[in-house]
């Protein structure tokens, strides 16, 4: 079954950031994985517009589907992600969430 990375961010370093943002796609798709929603290059503030629920601590969304859920953990615990991630979480504040799809 499908799943998916739901990931909000704020991104507080930006030129921290770079070698994450230049190198996570290429972890993403080594694991069959695609990006449905992600911030374009003058979006990197954020790319999501708050309708409901007051102000958004998380300004940039990304999701990102896996063809399963095991292929997203996979991805996750590589070691091509791992030596990345530290980029991420040392330049930015946020959260992870998997969620699988439903059977079409």
């Amino acid at each position: 079954m499908t799943a998916y990375a739901l990931v909000d961010l704020n991104i507080t370093n930006v030129a921290g950031m770079l070698p994450y943002i230049e190198a996570v796609g290429g972890t993403i798709s080594a694991h069959g994985g695609k990006y449905l929603v992600r911030p374009g290059n003058d979006q990197i503030a954020g790319n999501a517009q708050m309708v409901e629920g007051g102000q958004d601590p998380f300004p940039v969304k990304v999701i990102i589907e896996f063809p399963t859920l095991s292929a997203g953990h996979g991805w996750y615990s590589s070691p091509e992600y791992q030596a990345i991630l530290p980029y991420r979480l040392n330049n930015a504040s946020g959260k992870l969430v998997w969620v699988e799809g439903i059977a079409s």
